[in-house]
């Protein structure tokens, strides 16, 4: 086992397969044997074909939902036959599609989209309609050209579905990227996470019309509305009023926790789902308001979404996720038809390009025009450039509606994929890309901040290369104890839309590339006394804190240049191409650390923590740039 990871690729997916062969070789008759029920069996399946192909797919670093829908596909009709009940398949897609909505209701936080800035409120609000009608045009244009034959021809809803499915991005892949290389602190992973809220908004709302889209009466499509405001109204007044408190009663159990979110999710489905009934038990009439199970989940998640115990929520909820994530796409992956002709693939791959170009031709001028810089702009349009798992959702109801061949879906399904596997290659290669397209961008009026040039003369005494948390922290207790120095301290970053905050403050602040030494020289760094580098290297792009020392001493040979490190044997690196003092965080946090222990052991914490806030200007509503 312990040779297992030094494996080639091509070996372990031949082991997976004849291990899955051998699993699901008599799997009647041992379901026979033991009478097991045939949804538990189905389920099963299910489980363990996803499980065995998840791990070769993490191995291969390719995305975990394209194994789940290959196993789909492995155990399902096109595949071994094993799982063929259509009900048994519709009820895991069910129970699937209805906890992945009650958890994406978990994690909008309305709070944050109201305080969200300019570019992530106008792009949120802008993006998806515009990119519906990007994608409906591309359609049409695709069926004057002869593309996609009778699969898009004989659906007259195609246009208009294939518009929304690219116009959501992949929370699932964007948030877990950003994560694993901790970027989502950074501009583009603000605005990647907020076009992510407001595209499960937009969402929300696309699946509202959905069911009435056949037939798109007025008075229906309202009373659909009034139905979800009316439930919505219905469970957040419950849920401040009584199922907040039962949750601080139960927040010490586990899985009274998750139970009781569970219950929570399926007592707000039954309400919403027979609301037509309870009217008619009531009034006598049919007001035509009821909520679809999944709509009535997602309300469910967002009204227990900003309790004070969400967090406890969401974390146990967080410990069942992965499994209704993988039923649904596992259940998604049984239902996609065996390709009838080429015209599957082709628009399948016509999908995936589309929802590339929107990003570029949508997503990127909104950024750009609401104030993101063209760097920023164009890497967080890179980086959202999939198709969401929210297009396979509205997929798969559209099939279930009849609006949708299942020819179609599996169209969508197979554009997610190449797009899924395209997405951690985009990710990483995002600022590359945008060094490929920079000159294109410029010729059609993309223009990046101007570098301003050096004042002449003009001397300071503390240069800030770079501005994130470290410098957020620095600048604002410089602005509480040495305003002299503040007004002396030059502030070079490209992200334009700190630099009003940065400017309020009494430095000076001006746009430039960290990576580009021709803007450093022009910059005057050569007549400045310190030089400060707080971006450590998993935030650089272009450059590294070595080498950024390296360019910095040869242009300032008489300052003192402070710079920072990840990992300790880059320390001396860092020294040997200039540096005078070098940090890690870790160090620094360490130090402190071992001092608040000492003052503990002796029963001086307090004496300690008066100190420390003292010292670090420590205030209870302290307000930086980054908060």
């Amino acid at each position: 086992m312990s040779r297992l990871p030094g494996r080639a690729p091509g070996q372990l997916l031949m082991y997976a397969m004849v291990s899955i062969g051998l699993l699901l070789a008599a799997p009647a008759a041992w379901a026979a044997g033991g009478a097991m029920p045939s949804l538990v069996r189905d389920i099963g399946l299910s489980l363990l074909t996803a499980g065995v192909l998840g791990v070769i797919f993490t191995r291969l670093k390719i995305p975990s939902i394209a194994a789940f829908l290959l196993a789909g596909v492995l155990i399902g009709p096109i595949g071994l036959k094993q799982v063929t009940d259509p009900v048994n398949i519709d009820t895991i897609a069910q129970l699937g599609f209805i906890f992945l909505l009650f958890l994406i209701g978990l994690e909008i936080d309305f709070k944050k989209i109201l305080g969200s800035g300019k570019a992530i409120i106008v792009t949120g609000l802008l993006q998806y309609p515009l990119t519906i009608l990007f994608g409906a045009l591309s359609v049409k244009l695709m069926l004057w050209l002869g593309i996609g034959g009778s699969m898009l021809a004989d659906s007259p809803y195609a246009a208009i579905y294939m518009g929304v499915i690219i116009a959501g991005s992949s929370t699932l892949l964007v948030v877990k990227l950003f994560q694993e290389h901790f970027e989502l602190d950074t501009v583009p992973g603000r605005l990647a996470l907020g076009i992510l809220i407001f595209q499960d908004i937009w969402v929300i709302v696309a699946i509202l019309i959905q069911p009435n889209l056949q037939n798109p009466e007025i008075s229906l499509i309202a009373m659909s509305f009034l139905g979800i405001l009316l439930l919505s109204l219905m469970t957040v007044v419950v849920a401040l009023s009584f199922v907040g408190r039962a949750f601080v009663w139960i927040a010490k159990t586990p899985e009274m926790t998750l139970l009781g979110a569970l219950a929570w999710c399926f007592v707000v489905v039954f309400l919403g789902v027979n609301l037509d009934n309870i009217f008619m038990a009531t009034y006598g009439k049919n007001f035509h308001m009821a909520v679809g199970s999944g709509m009535a989940a997602l309300i469910a998640g967002a009204s227990i979404a900003n309790l004070p115990s969400s967090t406890e929520i969401i974390t146990k909820v967080a410990t069942v996720k992965d499994f209704f994530i993988t039923l649904f796409f596992v259940a998604l992956g049984i239902s996609i038809p065996m390709p009838e002709s080429i015209d599957v693939i082709i628009v399948a791959v016509a999908l995936a390009v589309l929802a590339i170009l929107a990003r570029q031709f949508i997503f990127f001028p909104l950024f750009y025009f609401t104030g993101v810089d063209q760097r920023n702009a164009q890497v967080s349009s890179v980086r959202l450039a999939q198709i969401s798992e929210f297009g396979l959702v509205i997929a798969f109801l559209g099939v279930k509606l009849g609006h949708l061949s299942p020819a179609l879906t599996s169209a969508v399904i197979f554009a997610f994929v190449i797009t899924a596997l395209a997405t951690p290659v985009m990710y990483g290669k995002a600022y590359e890309i945008h060094g490929w397209v920079r000159p294109l961008l410029e010729k059609f009026g993309f223009k990046a901040p101007p570098e301003l040039s050096h004042d002449e003369g003009k001397g300071y005494k503390l240069a800030l290369l770079g501005f994130h948390r470290d410098a957020s922290s620095l600048l604002y207790n410089l602005t509480l104890s040495d305003m002299d120095l503040v007004r002396e301290t030059l502030v070079i970053d490209f992200n334009v839309a700190l630099h009003p905050g940065i400017a309020a403050t009494g430095a000076t602040v001006k746009y430039g590339d960290l990576a580009n030494p021709e803007t450093l020289h022009h910059l005057g760094l050569n007549q400045c006394q310190v030089i400060v580098c707080t971006i450590p290297d998993d935030l650089l792009r272009g450059i590294d804190n070595k080498s950024l020392v390296h360019v910095v001493r040869e242009m300032a040979p008489n300052a003192a240049i402070i710079a920072n490190a990840i990992a300790t044997d880059e320390i001396h690196r860092v020294y040997d191409a200039g540096a005078d003092y070098v940090y890690l965080n870790r160090f620094e946090v360490a130090w402190t650390l071992q001092r608040a222990i000492q003052a503990g052991i002796e029963h001086q914490i307090d004496v300690f923590r008066n100190d420390r806030q003292s010292r670090n200007h420590y205030k209870p509503d302290r307000k930086e740039i980054l908060s």
